[in-house]
């Protein structure tokens, strides 16, 4: 643990280009380019405590994102795993965010994004934490800043969550346990290139960041740290790979650790 702790304080010195931010475990406050198109696959790789300690879970979420706007962006995606079982799709969800205020100066800006996401699925639920990104359906709307200082970045969210049943399955811990409050910190630094000389030069970013949720009604809560690595390829195609870690743990969640492997291509000026 005091290694892990020295490595997450030494990864604190962290993401971006000069131009944008681009988190792995949450979104920012600024939007993808207007008229763009992407295309994310993510796998997750988490410990599943409902199998045991030793047991793995595997996650395919790929998905597509369309700027519209430079003010407004979708996300919609899919899910599959194989947490309850043999390897199937369980649901999807459409997250939107539209950016309400941008103050740019040179080398620095200041933005804040209101965002919803709606999720869902079929699959069965068995922990107290609601998880829209592949677990409950539900609903969450939120806030988000953003603080861009050369090649550092601080953003900074707070969201409110309630959860559905999934279908036929339905939330068993009672309709008081439905709600939440979510929360993020995030920092990160680009570490590569030390001046820019081409858009197709690598980008190599380094990041950490801290995710939250308290349950409204009992009042206990998960909190995780999360660094990650990103690399960006001539400007469009984005590997991620992070690994997130418990550090609070007060909210019963059955896969609270885990490994992100993220892919993402990007398309610009499509009309």
């Amino acid at each position: 643990m005091k290694r892990f702790t020295l490595s997450c304080v030494l990864v604190f010195i962290v993401l971006v280009s000069e131009a944008q931010e681009l988190f792995v475990y949450s979104e920012p406050a600024s939007n993808m380019a207007a008229k763009s198109l992407g295309i994310r696959v993510n796998q997750i790789m988490v410990r599943d405590l409902h199998k045991g300690r030793k047991a793995w879970s595997y996650h395919l979420m790929p998905g597509v994102m369309w700027g519209i706007s430079k003010k407004l962006m979708v996300h919609l995606s899919a899910y599959a795993g194989n947490m309850d079982g043999p390897f199937l799709a369980n649901g999807g969800s459409l997250y939107l965010k539209y950016r309400f205020l941008s103050h740019d100066q040179v080398h620095s800006h200041f933005r804040m994004a209101a965002f919803g996401q709606f999720s869902l699925f079929n699959s069965y639920i068995h922990e107290y934490s609601i998880n829209l990104d592949g677990h409950n359906s539900g609903y969450e709307g939120g806030l988000i800043a953003t603080q861009l200082l050369h090649k550092l970045a601080i953003s900074a969210s707070a969201s409110y969550l309630h959860a559905t049943d999934n279908g036929k399955e339905k939330f068993l811990y009672g309709d008081k346990l439905r709600n939440a409050v979510a929360y993020s910190l995030s920092a990160g630094r680009l570490m590569l290139p030390k001046e820019y000389t081409s858009y197709r030069q690598t980008n190599l970013n380094l990041m950490v960041e801290f995710l939250g949720q308290c349950n409204t009604h009992n009042g206990f809560a998960w909190l995780d740290i999360a660094p990650a690595v990103q690399f960006i390829f001539n400007s469009r195609a984005r590997l991620d790979i992070g690994y997130r870690y418990p550090l609070v743990k007060k909210l019963q969640r059955y896969s609270s650790e885990g490994a992100l492997l993220r892919l993402e291509y990007n398309f610009y000026n499509l009309y």
